[in-house]
């Protein structure tokens, strides 16, 4: 009888653990924002570490094919591999022409080139094959470009040459367009930002102005209302917040999209807002793996984050927004940097509008979408690889050999751009070389 109730207690025991740890287990996966580290088989990159909570975002809810994983990868990146004119497109390695390549790279998928979970392999920008890929299709380019003779194929990805899926600024007939232009253009201006409206016609605007009719009684008017942006346009307060009703102290994060699609659009594809496009809490700099100030890292990152709730200072959001939560070299630099030193000229009125250069000079750019100026709000569209700034960015002020060069220096990056680069990137005297030795020739190289 004894052992028969230690069998039974310890049946009991192993029941109770059993369901205490299918509990522990089970829990992480019914809630969003729990940790689900005990299901992760490795560390996530850089660029997706973030949403490692939302397993499903990429597998799907049963961890299914290749090609679940696939549409997940072009759901995020389709649209930007689609701007860039992707240079190594899919339908390249589909083209019954190219079979042969597939037992190299079988470029179809993504994840041939970018697994997760296996930090071990990651050679930088999320790419988990050796650097020299490049030498298994072309592997003749010397006898193509004798100027790439002796050249290892490890070095195709340094600044100023190759991008797998983005060649637009090192294509010959660009870089000689582009050469022997000075360092720093005559008069190097952002062109100003403008327009939003024209996403919607006069009624639809109107009606979100309005809002939904007057807001509680009890509610005052923002301290720093008079004279921003969205009480010269005539914004309601209940345009944000709801009508008395239904008020809401503070509207959901993503509430600013019923105005400013695009850009919040753009945000959620960025590292500061990708979680809140997952349906995830927002990110905090707590969260980061770059170093940032112990003082910010509960700040939560949505739109108000920047831009304030009432005041929408586009000069703190450009700036002040920046330093104040990230603390590595770079950001720390550019206080002590030109470009800071022009942003500082600026604001005192010694510069043009659109003179000083700021974080989101570089990082946030200015964009043109059918004839309006815009502010590109993800700001991790044009950091992986570096050279992706030169067209919408660098060259705007710099010549583009500078800016090849500048980019290619990593003593430079770190300072902030505080001097001129020790390092020379030969991509536009190589196609000068090429042109002339073409003998006169016209026409497509």
């Amino acid at each position: 009888m004894g052992i028969r109730k230690r069998t039974v207690g310890v049946w009991g025991i192993w029941l109770l653990a059993s369901l205490a740890l299918a509990g522990w287990l089970g829990l992480p996966l019914l809630k969003k924002d729990t940790p689900k580290t005990a299901f992760i088989p490795g560390a996530m990159t850089h660029g997706h570490h973030q949403i490692e909570l939302q397993c499903g975002a990429c597998h799907g809810d049963g961890f299914n094919s290749q090609e679940v994983l696939q549409d997940a990868c072009v759901n995020c990146h389709g649209d930007e591999l689609k701007a860039a004119q992707d240079a190594h497109p899919k339908s390249k390695f589909t083209d019954p022409r190219n079979a042969d390549r597939l037992a190299n790279v079988d470029a179809r998928f993504c994840v041939s080139c970018h697994v997760e979970h296996r930090p071990e392999l990651d050679v930088g920008m999320g790419v988990t094959l050796p650097m020299d890929m490049c030498v298994h299709c072309h592997e003749d380019i010397a006898s193509e470009r004798p100027s790439h003779e002796g050249m290892g194929f490890d070095t195709c990805a340094s600044a100023g040459c190759h991008n797998f899926h983005d060649n637009r600024a090192l294509y010959e007939d660009f870089l000689l367009a582009h050469a022997g232009e000075p360092w720093l253009k005559p008069e190097p201006v952002q062109p100003p930002r403008h327009g939003w409206r024209h996403d919607m016609d006069d009624a639809e605007l109107v009606a979100l102005l309005r809002g939904d009719g007057p807001p509680p009684a009890s509610v005052k008017e923002p301290e720093h209302w008079d004279g921003n942006a969205h009480a010269e346009a005539g914004v309601a307060c209940t345009a944000c917040h709801g009508s008395a009703e239904q008020w809401v102290d503070t509207p959901e994060p993503l509430q600013c999209a019923r105005c400013h699609e695009s850009e919040v659009e753009g945000f959620t594809r960025g590292r500061h807002g990708m979680r809140l496009g997952m349906a995830l809490s927002p990110m905090t700099p707590a969260q980061s793996v770059l170093n940032m100030h112990v003082e910010a890292s509960h700040r939560e990152l949505t739109c108000v984050s920047c831009h304030g709730a009432h005041d929408f200072d586009t000069q703190k959001a450009a700036v002040d927004a920046c330093v104040g939560c990230h603390n590595d070299e770079h950001s720390n630099e550019y206080l002590r940097s030109p470009h800071h030193d022009l942003w500082k000229r600026e604001k005192r009125g010694e510069l043009p509008p659109g003179s000083g250069v700021t974080c989101a000079t570089c990082h946030m750019p200015r964009e043109v979408h059918n004839g309006d100026v815009r502010v590109q709000h993800n700001q991790s569209l044009n950091l992986r690889p570096v050279e992706k700034m030169i067209r919408p960015v660098c060259l705007t002020c710099h010549g583009l050999e500078f800016s090849i060069d500048a980019l290619a220096d990593p003593h430079l990056l770190e300072n902030n751009f505080r001097g001129k680069p020790d390092i020379h990137v030969p991509s536009v005297d190589m196609a000068r070389e090429r042109d002339e030795s073409r003998d006169g020739k016209k026409g497509l190289y």
